[in-house]
């Protein structure tokens, strides 16, 4: 079965390159002819109406659907960033680094750029009212939320997590020391760190996500390497099992998540082949993930991943 679990509607910081891509979806899904003064308005029109009634739009949720629906897709499911609404303010804010020094004003920057979602309130019942009618298209919606894991903010983040009817909850690892590793702008971080501890550090993280008992997966186990900043992959195997040991112990699921294999330097999904057979090996429930941000991006390299898990012995995809 064809699905897709890691999914997300939008996605600062909003700037010109977020309107040139927004609008390159926005064409993906348009008859108009291209390159003439009409098209030209006819999709400032489009992108205008996408930018007032915002992502939470059935306008903008049913290019999601039309692509589903192409792809032969049966499950998909919305997720958004928990860091994306002001009921998580507090507890990004504790524990994103946000002094007055460098770093600190960048993130802090970063953080008022993306934090525009009002409430999850507005998005649970916007994807809850659309299920039925995917339902009637043959595809199940389903709705999910991605909450960053730091530790020792295990019971603020339950708290969170709790207060809404999540068909799943993925876990993830985006920030070490308070630090964002993945954002371009604090990518020159990698080159004073010690990369064999960093990714000790970044899977010890991630096993006490496991254990935090808060998920149902655990998202793009190796995404330390978004910028390429990997030491030879000999050298990190002991990380690999013991993420792998601990998801096991604790029935975790993960996923191939495609997401860097076409937006990010390293062009390789999450995990690595190496990183995978790990997982193979310890008979780790797994699902596909296109972490796509625009609708076109659905599915995207999700065959591929496919491939890969029948080649590491996968009959089954997870689902939720």
């Amino acid at each position: 079965m064809k699905v897709d679990y890691h999914v997300h509607l939008e996605e600062g910081p909003y700037s010109i390159e977020w309107l040139a891509r927004t609008g390159k979806a926005l064409s993906f899904f348009s008859d108009d002819r291209g390159h003439t003064y009409e098209w030209m308005e006819s999709m400032a029109d489009k992108l205008n109406s996408r930018i007032k009634e915002g992502c939470f739009s059935t306008e903008w949720l049913d290019l999601y659907l039309e692509r589903a629906g192409r792809l032969g897709l049966k499950e998909v499911g919305i997720v958004d960033h928990l860091y994306r609404f002001s009921d998580a303010g507090e507890y990004y804010r504790k524990h994103i680094y946000l002094q007055n020094d460098k770093l600190g004003k960048m993130q802090q920057k970063w953080l008022d750029q993306v934090a525009v979602m009002p409430s999850m309130e507005q998005f649970v019942e916007f994807i809850q009212s659309q299920k039925m009618k995917w339902e009637k298209h043959g595809i199940k919606l389903k709705l999910g939320l991605e909450a960053d894991f730091f530790p020792n903010g295990e019971a603020e983040l339950a708290g969170i997590i709790n207060q809404q009817p999540w068909d799943y909850v993925i876990g993830s690892v985006h920030f070490i020391d308070g630090w964002g590793f993945d954002n371009p702008e604090t990518m020159d971080k990698f080159e004073r760190e010690d990369l064999i501890a960093l990714y000790g550090t970044h899977a010890a993280h991630i096993c006490q996500a496991i254990e935090s008992g808060l998920f149902d997966i655990i998202a793009h186990l190796d995404n330390l390497k978004v910028f390429s900043y990997r030491p030879d992959e000999g050298l990190l195997e002991k990380y690999y099992e013991k993420v792998a040991v601990t998801l096991k112990k604790y029935g975790v699921a993960s996923e191939i998540n495609t997401g860097l294999s076409y937006r990010y330097p390293i062009k390789e999904a999450c995990p690595s082949p190496k990183y995978l057979q790990k997982l193979a090996e310890q008979k780790i429930p797994v699902t596909l993930s296109s972490d796509a941000h625009y609708p076109d991006d659905l599915g995207t390299n999700l065959d591929m991943a496919t491939d890969l898990l029948r080649k590491n012995g996968y009959e089954n995809i997870s689902i939720f």
